[in-house]
């Protein structure tokens, strides 16, 4: 376990929740004020000041308590610190998962951030809600957390019965591979699909049993590896669209399916034959 003992583990998550709580209450405080937007990659990745302002304060924290550790952040890039790149822990943080609603003052955005191991899976990772004061958090092999109660993922074991969670890639405006004719085929195998606009919330959804599944496409690391602790520490399970785990692992943007685990053959089948996919009865 990279040298770290469960009680490390444990230690490590806690004080990673005090830094997103208090990363929340930072943009609690920016909520309501009017807000300066800037463009990034696409017409429709924002950034905002806010987010830069979380990440200075979650950077600065976990610098402070972890020196040798590294940091890999949405909006700064890499923070190497005293760390070497054979010997790092490496964190994975966002200081807004769901930057274009907090932007339009839509209430549903988190904070995320995941310490990975040496293995490139993740130790720890945390989820907060600061609009609705839920904290997501998980240590490998101890669990799944919301707010210090154990979560576990749903049992739904029928695709048609479940309500499951999607998002579009920010070049959905270019690249025709943009997870439109994967949500046609989804919407008539499921009883439902929701949209919200932050994967980290989604994966945390699932791990404690909201969502019975997810899907996505071109993900960055710091969007899904704290998310992906959250729903195995609860009992699911995530791969790519092919059901590998050593292909969430890329250096580039990465495609998941996570699920309760029940579901996870049925969404792949969706994800693998499309339109000729088993349609549910009646």
């Amino acid at each position: 376990m990279d040298n770290l003992q469960e009680t490390d583990l444990v230690a490590i998550r806690d004080e990673t929740v005090e830094i997103a709580r208090a990363a929340g209450r930072l943009l609690q405080d920016y909520f309501d004020r009017p807000h300066t937007m800037e463009l990034k990659s696409a017409a429709t990745d924002l950034v905002t000041e806010a987010d830069r302002a979380s990440e200075q304060l979650i950077v600065k924290r976990l610098q402070a308590a972890f020196p040798d550790h590294q940091i890999v952040g949405e909006e700064g890039g890499s923070y190497a610190h005293d760390a070497t790149e054979a010997s790092a822990l490496r964190w994975y943080i966002d200081p807004i998962d769901g930057t274009t609603n907090f932007a339009h003052r839509i209430p549903h955005f988190a904070i995320s951030m995941a310490l990975n191991g040496l293995d490139g899976f993740p130790l720890v990772g945390v989820v907060h809600d600061p609009m609705r004061g839920e904290c997501f958090a998980a240590a490998r092999a101890q669990g799944a957390m919301l707010n210090g109660q154990q979560i576990k993922v749903s049992n739904t074991d029928m695709l048609a019965r479940s309500v499951i969670a999607s998002g579009f890639p920010y070049d959905k405006w270019t690249d025709t591979r943009n997870n439109t004719s994967e949500w046609a085929n989804f919407v008539v195998r499921t009883r439902g699909i929701r949209r919200m606009g932050s994967a980290a919330l989604d994966l945390a959804y699932v791990a404690a049993g909201r969502y019975d599944g997810y899907w996505e496409q071109k993900l960055s690391p710091w969007d899904f590896w704290a998310g992906l602790l959250l729903v195995q520490e609860a009992g699911g399970v995530v791969s790519d669209l092919k059901g590998r785990q050593d292909g969430l692992l890329s250096r580039g943007k990465v495609d998941m399916i996570a699920s309760n685990s029940h579901l996870q053959t049925q969404m792949l089948a969706v994800i693998q034959q499309g339109p000729d996919a088993p349609l549910p009865a009646g």
